[in-house]
C-alpha cells in the first residue's frame, strides 16, 4: 500500500489533505530557514566554523585562522544561504548554500570550475547559462547530529555491500542531509536555479543516490581539502526522475509539486551534461 492518501472528512476543503510518512517526519523534526539576515548569517559561519575547524579539522581550515571563531570567505556576498533547526532541540544543526552569479562579474568562474579537471568529454560548459546556474556548497551537519545516523555513509566509505538497504524503514526521517538538500531546492526554486555543480566525496553522491538524488560526475577524484570529485546536476530532469522512480523524495522535495523549477524561457534550457 502506498505512503500517499487522500484522507476525506466531512468539511468543505479548498483541496484534499495529501499525506506522506516521510514529509510528516520532516516538519516534525526540521526546519529550513532562509538566512537572510545579518544575526543568521553569522549563525551560518559559526556553524561551519564549528564544522570544518573543531569537528572534522579539515585541512585548509586552521582553526587558528580564525580568530573570530567564523568561517567564511569571498563568495558568500553572492550566496543564498540556509539554516537548518531541529524543530525538538531549537537548534541549528546544519547549513548550506548556493553561489549565485556573481552580479559584479558575470562571467567569473565557479569554484568547482577553478580548483577540480573538468572532463569536456562529460560536460559542456558553454552550455552552462550562468544565470541559471549556482554552486552548492558548505553543506554541513553538526557531528553529535549525525553520529547515530551516519552507518550508510560509512558503509559507503568502507565499501560495504548496502543493497538491501531501505532509507525509509530505518527511522521516520533517514539523514539530515536529506533535509539539507530539501532547503537547497527552495533556495534553487527561489534564485531561478535550474542547474549546479558541486565538489563532493564520491560516498556522499553514494548516499545521495539512494534518495534518488545522484548526481552525474564530471571529473576525476583529486585531492580538494580531501579526495573529492566534481559533479553536475541538471535540476529539472532530477526532478522528473525523482517523480517517476522516487515518488516519495519528490514529494518531501517540492513539497507535492508546490515547488517548481523551470527556466524563464522553457525554449532556451539546454542540458550541459553530454550524456
Amino acid at each position: 500500500m502506498s505512503d500517499f492518501r487522500v484522507l476525506q472528512f466531512p468539511l468543505k476543503l479548498t483541496e484534499p489533505i495529501q499525506t506522506n510518512d516521510l514529509v510528516a517526519a520532516f516538519n516534525e523534526y526540521f526546519e529550513v530557514i532562509d538566512a537572510d539576515s545579518p544575526e543568521l548569517l553569522r549563525e551560518v559561519f559559526h556553524l561551519r566554523y564549528q564544522v570544518y575547524c573543531i569537528e572534522q579539522r579539515a585541512p585548509g581550515f586552521e582553526a587558528s585562522n580564525y580568530p573570530e571563531e567564523m568561517e567564511s570567505d569571498e563568495y558568500d556576498r553572492h550566496s543564498a544561504h540556509i539554516l537548518l533547526r531541529h524543530r525538538p532541540s531549537g537548534e541549528f544543526v546544519g547549513t548550506a548554500r548556493l553561489i549565485l552569479q556573481d552580479p559584479l562579474h558575470p562571467g567569473r568562474l565557479f569554484p568547482t570550475e577553478q580548483h577540480m579537471e573538468i572532463d569536456p568529454v562529460l560536460i559542456d560548459r558553454s552550455k552552462l547559462r550562468r544565470q541559471n546556474t549556482a554552486e552548492i556548497s558548505r553543506l554541513v551537519v553538526v557531528r553529535r547530529f549525525t553520529r547515530r545516523r551516519d552507518e550508510l555513509l560509512h558503509a559507503y566509505k568502507s565499501a560495504v555491500n548496502v543493497e538491501g538497504w531501505t532509507p525509509t524503514k530505518q527511522r521516520r526521517f533517514p539523514h539530515p542531509v536529506l533535509a539539507l538538500v530539501v532547503g537547497i531546492i527552495r533556495m534553487s526554486s527561489k534564485n531561478n536555479v535550474t542547474q549546479c555543480l558541486s565538489v563532493m566525496e564520491p560516498s556522499l553522491n553514494r548516499l545521495l543516490g539512494h534518495f534518488g538524488l545522484q548526481f552525474d560526475v564530471i571529473g576525476p577524484l583529486i585531492n580538494h581539502h580531501g579526495p573529492r570529485r566534481p559533479y553536475y546536476i541538471d535540476l529539472i530532469k532530477l526532478l522528473d526522475r525523482m517523480y517517476v522512480n522516487h515518488k516519495e523524495f519528490w514529494e518531501l522535495m517540492t513539497d507535492f509539486g508546490k515547488i517548481q523549477i523551470r527556466p524563464e524561457d522553457d525554449s532556451i534550457q539546454a542540458s550541459a551534461r553530454k550524456f
